[in-house]
């Protein structure tokens, strides 16, 4: 009944090199300006009635370009908000004539008029999921008294060559002037939608932490959950759970992290940071034993500045502050 896992499809292999990225379609930054598919992308939930009783169950749409869709099935609830971790449901799908069916033979989901209703192999139906939008809980959070103040909006004073968009978004592509040791950030980032891309090519970026240790930023919605994707620290761990947001959906980064102590030359103990994406731990006192690959600063005892990515994508920040221990 549209509960288990099927095969996967559709490639959505990530890979570090640039040069096997597929760069395909059009790029959107405005979410009034986007494809018809975009308004059917996102998350949907509900309960189940299931032989054993009411089921929490979580849909997540991606839009592949084109009327092509991935459907993500997940017991318990989407990401964050009761999936119990069993292996996900993936089926590929498109849109005809208003409709959009996923089906195997455990039974079927149909998206029509906003809904996606799930029924069982006979046809009956099991329930209704319906769309959520769902909000960081750290999303606006105002820097405390205290706390070095990044990036509001006003000017890009704190960035080497730092860049606004006309309304008051800071660029990629950029480093924050001042250099921290143990500190904890708040950092609010929008992926653009790029349906027709793939892998690396989707959103890509990073939030490097000291310009030597990478959260990945990635437009990952519904996939695996890798280190090189949203939430990962890149080349070292895997989130503990892929809570990135649809694309052109403001999203939340809050890392505590604490650096590496050295006596001399001497390596004492290795940096150490706590990953929240979206409000969700993702790391949890996660050791970093080496800077990630093509971090722009190797390993060190001197301060760090918060670096941000430049992998060719519109990515775009806002309201980034620092509160150092």
């Amino acid at each position: 009944m549209f509960l288990q896992q099927l095969p996967r499809t559709l490639c959505f292999a990530l890979v570090c090199c640039a040069s096997s990225v597929l760069l395909a379609g059009p790029t959107y930054t405005n979410p009034k300006e986007v494809d018809a598919d975009y308004a059917i992308q996102g998350e949907y939930a509900g309960e189940l009635d299931t032989p054993d009783g009411k089921e929490k169950f979580g849909i997540q749409i991606i839009a592949m370009g084109k009327a092509k869709f991935q459907v993500v099935g997940y017991h318990g609830g989407l990401p964050g908000d009761g999936w119990n971790g069993e292996k996900v449901i993936r089926i590929d799908t498109e849109m005809v004539d208003g409709t959009m069916v996923a089906k195997d033979e455990h039974g079927s989901g149909t998206f029509k008029n906003g809904e996606f209703t799930i029924a069982d192999p006979d046809g009956k139906e099991l329930g209704t999921l319906k769309k959520v939008s769902r909000v960081s809980p750290t999303m606006g959070a105002k820097a405390p008294k205290g706390a070095a103040v990044l990036f509001d909006g006003k000017d890009a004073k704190n960035w080497k060559n730092g860049k606004m968009t006309d309304d008051g978004l800071l660029e990629q592509g950029t480093e924050s002037i001042a250099a921290f040791k143990d500190h904890t950030l708040h950092l609010e980032f929008l992926l653009p939608y790029k349906p027709e891309d793939r892998g690396q090519g989707r959103g890509n970026s990073g939030m490097y932490l000291q310009a030597r240790y990478e959260v990945q930023i990635l437009d990952s919605f519904g996939l695996a959950g890798k280190n090189n994707e949203c939430g990962g620290v890149y080349s070292i761990k895997d989130p503990d759970v892929n809570m990135c947001f649809p694309p052109l959906t403001w999203q939340t980064y809050d890392v505590e992290f604490k650096a590496a102590k050295y006596d001399g030359d001497k390596l004492v103990s290795n940096p150490k940071m706590t990953v929240r994406h979206n409000g969700v731990i993702v790391h949890k006192d996660l050791d970093l034993p080496k800077s990630t690959t093509a971090a722009p600063r190797g390993p060190g005892a001197e301060p760090g500045p918060v670096y941000l990515q430049n992998h060719g994508n519109p990515v775009r920040f806002r309201n980034i502050w620092v509160v150092e221990d």
